[in-house]
């Protein structure tokens, strides 16, 4: 499979990254930059494409979707 197929990620991943992708668009992000953005959080949350057979199944971190508020904005104390 050629470096950046798609075909193994789930229609639920590939779901995720075009909502990702569209809030990035939204925060004036290029359409590039936010297309890898969006499949780079959705290969940290769900460890990438799904590989078959009976359970290969794996929870979800949902810790890098939270990550982007928290990110920057806070004052440095004194």
């Amino acid at each position: 499979m050629p470096q950046g197929a798609k075909s193994k990620y789930t229609s639920k991943q590939k779901r995720q990254a075009e909502h990702i992708e569209e809030g990035y668009e939204k925060r004036g992000i290029s359409k590039g930059e936010a297309e890898r953005r969006a499949w780079a959080t959705v290969n940290k949350t769900t460890g990438g494409g799904k590989k078959s057979g009976s359970g290969r199944g794996k929870a979800a971190n949902k810790a890098p979707a939270r990550k982007g508020g928290r990110k920057g904005g806070k004052a440095k104390k004194p």
